[in-house]
């Protein structure tokens, strides 16, 4: 079997920021990329950087641009209160196809997970979180992983092709992911199909709507309160893998994404959710997917991303 250096790219050193100032570092200075790194590193960065599932889903395309693009501007940042060593393994070699793709990536994500790393994975469209729940049940197992999807839509579409809407539907209908520990978090009536969501209710799914989000002081309760009850029933076994579609933000807070909104989470609202799902011990992967940069305003959507690669490694314990 390839190994996970000879399935990825290595990331280019135009992303790596530096100011050159030892009063005032980057990450761009501290981040590892040099295989040696890996070994030690605490918190995995994996980009996969393609749009055909967004193509295929009829999406405006442009999501392909944005691993590199977010690099960009998270190593800006500053180290601040970034306790973990990060290592950068660059992006999936892209196969002939779509599914050839998913295929490496669970393969690169499942030998991180089984190397007791966390992963921020960067798509591409929101496909890939076939890929990575794939490898979620893989390596904790079907029945032992909790899946949060934060989209502004349900992503368990049918088609006869695998698509940015199918990951759900196609984690759910093959058994990998148990619908009783999948929560559907900030979706929008005026985007949801009433045959989707009886499918995903009829199953037991947890449904979260933007409007519930909204309904309580802060918009992280209603998911903490419903996974601690998952987790007190599991003895807190459970790993979690939490998943953004940056189209579940709205379009003010975030302009650069492939299916844009006026409505959707605010960005001190989407920060909130990330430090909650940092919070949690066993949170395996966070993933964010739909950034288009072609579409982005100043680099907004970009830089908002970014913060909140830098709010989950300052979470990590």
């Amino acid at each position: 079997m390839a190994s996970i250096f000879e399935l990825t790219t290595r990331p280019t050193a135009e992303v790596f920021y530096s100011r050159n100032d030892a009063n005032d570092p980057r990450l761009g200075e501290v981040v590892g990329a040099d295989v040696s790194q890996y070994e030690t590193s605490d918190i995995v960065i994996l980009g996969c950087p393609q749009d055909e599932g967004v193509r295929r889903n009829q999406g405006r395309p442009g999501a392909a641009d944005a691993p590199d693009a977010i690099r960009q501007q998270f190593y800006k940042l500053t180290p601040f209160n970034i306790r973990k060593n990060i290592f950068d393994l660059g992006d999936i070699e892209l196969g002939s196809s779509l599914e050839e793709t998913h295929e490496s990536q669970t393969a690169v994500v499942s030998k991180v997970l089984e190397d007791g790393k966390r992963l921020i994975v960067l798509g591409g469209g929101n496909d890939i979180s076939y890929a990575d729940g794939s490898a979620m049940a893989a390596v904790f197992g079907k029945k032992n992983w909790i899946g949060v999807n934060i989209d502004a839509q349900l992503d368990v579409r049918l088609a006869n092709e695998r698509n940015s809407g199918t990951p759900y539907r196609q984690l759910l209908d093959e058994g990998l992911l148990d619908p009783t520990l999948f929560y559907e978090v900030g979706y929008q009536s005026h985007f949801t199909s009433p045959i989707y969501y009886e499918y995903i209710r009829s199953l037991g799914v947890h449904r979260i709507s933007l409007e519930q989000l909204r309904s309580r002081a802060e918009a992280d309760l209603e998911l903490k309160e419903q996974i601690r009850q998952k987790f007190i029933g599991h003895s807190s076994s459970l790993s979690t893998f939490f998943a953004f579609d940056i189209d579940a933000l709205r379009s003010a807070d975030a302009p650069g994404t492939s299916a844009p909104s006026p409505l959707g989470l605010r960005a001190g609202e989407f920060i909130q959710l990330v430090k909650y799902a940092a919070s949690l011990a066993n949170t395996k992967i966070i993933e964010f997917s739909e950034v288009n940069p072609t579409y982005d305003n100043d680099n907004r959507t970009t830089k908002l991303v970014a913060i909140a690669m830098h709010r989950f490694c300052t979470g990590v314990q």
